[in-house]
């Protein structure tokens, strides 16, 4: 009985081959790679626009307008210079400041009337028309006489005061040389006789005292009615 060969079955084939099934896997990985590809460049993963909700979207800067030669005067080819708020493209003056309100010390600012003037002192009192001569009329160890000459320059009759001031001493006496005397006073300073009659206008009249221990015949101060004596 002859044998007969028998042809390989394909499964056989692809067993005893391995490289076959290792060659039919890199085609099919290559087929689905350009299939891939394909797929990719057919369609655009981001949108070629921006967002269409108009919530979502930025506003845009302003752009400022480029000014002319014309315009600014400048140079041609000259850079536009930004223009400050407030200010028209032909205005090179800043505006001015308000002016602040004036601080009272109000949270809210209001402005205070300005307290009233203080009022006016009064005039003075019109001078005496009795005016006065100081005059030292006799000497002595320890002591001098002296006097006040009144004279009445108006036209009616007047009353006067008359006051010295010494540095120290003592007021021996003191009298009106022939007309009605007056009351008279001296603290060791200051010597004052007022007097008991008015003086007629025009007539003239001579107070007189004694000091002692003046130190002195001229004294620091000679007023009669206020006004400084003369001879001093």
């Amino acid at each position: 009985m002859s044998r007969t060969r028998r042809a390989p079955s394909p499964a056989s084939a692809v067993t005893s081959s391995p490289w076959i099934l290792v060659g039919a896997g890199v085609v099919v990985m290559v087929v689905l790679l350009v299939v891939a590809l394909g797929a990719v460049r057919g369609r655009r993963t981001f949108p070629a626009q921006g967002p269409t909700d108009p919530a979502m979207s930025l506003p845009g800067l302003p752009v400022a307008p480029a000014t002319s030669p014309a315009v600014t005067g400048g140079a041609p080819g000259a850079a536009s210079r930004p223009v400050a708020p407030g200010l028209s493209p032909r205005s090179t003056v800043l505006p001015a400041r308000p002016t602040p309100a004036a601080s009272t010390g109000s949270p809210r600012g209001d402005v205070r009337p300005a307290p009233p003037a203080p009022p006016s002192p009064p005039p003075p009192a019109p001078r005496s028309a009795v005016t006065g001569r100081y005059g030292v009329v006799n000497t002595f160890d320890g002591g001098f006489i002296g006097e006040v000459l009144l004279v009445n320059t108006g036209r009616s009759a007047h009353g006067w005061a008359v006051r010295l001031t010494f540095p120290r001493g003592r007021l021996v006496t003191a009298w009106v040389e022939g007309a009605e005397q007056g009351p008279f006073g001296f603290d060791g300073r200051v010597f004052t006789y007022r007097s008991g009659v008015d003086l007629g206008a025009g007539a003239s009249v001579p107070v007189r005292f004694h000091f002692e221990q003046t130190g002195t015949t001229r004294p620091d101060g000679c007023t009669v009615d206020g006004v400084s004596c003369a001879g001093l």
